[in-house]
């Protein structure tokens, strides 16, 4: 599979943009990713930290699933990898993990977020947040899944350069 990454429109109007950079930054997760056996997914750049590619994917799918499922449609849903809730860290433990359900997993939760933006009548779309216990924005989530895509993707980045000395994307 070759990822594709399409850049954000230059001169696009508000939802078309956030939504464009959103999908830029999934995209770069996904090419930061590809063509890596399971074993290197699982590489750690820096022990004792748990940190890999394949712990990247499971937590980005957790955190998909907390601000669009969550915030949206189920407050209740569980936590993909922990029994514990907001406990965001279980994902990074992929000792019994397997690279094919954990971007199972992550493109479902990625679909079902694009689901609950498309639907959306306006970025106005208010949810509650049930970590924070406050209302929030569907522009507000959107802006914050940007934030937290590229926060990581810097982190895949120094990832992907130990495993085998890629760099850029």
């Amino acid at each position: 599979m070759t990822v594709e990454r399409v850049g954000p429109p230059l001169l696009g109007a508000e939802r078309e943009t956030l939504r464009a950079y959103l999908e830029f930054q999934r995209a770069t997760l996904a090419m930061k990713c590809e063509g890596l056996t399971e074993e290197q997914l699982k590489e750690r750049a820096s022990p004792p930290s748990g940190l890999s590619l394949l712990a990247l994917v499971r937590h980005l799918a957790e955190v998909e699933r907390a601000w669009f499922r969550r915030v949206f449609d189920d407050h209740t849903a569980p936590m993909l990898w922990s029994d514990t809730h907001f406990d965001f860290q279980a994902a990074y433990d992929t000792t019994a993990a397997s690279a094919e359900e954990a971007f199972a997993v992550w493109e479902a939760e990625v679909e079902h977020s694009r689901r609950v933006e498309r639907e959306a009548g306006s970025l106005d779309l208010v949810g509650h947040q049930p970590r924070w216990g406050e209302d929030v924005s569907l522009r507000m989530v959107m802006l914050h899944m940007i934030l937290e895509y590229g926060r990581h993707n810097g982190h895949a980045d120094f990832l992907r350069e130990a495993v085998d000395g890629t760099v850029g994307a």
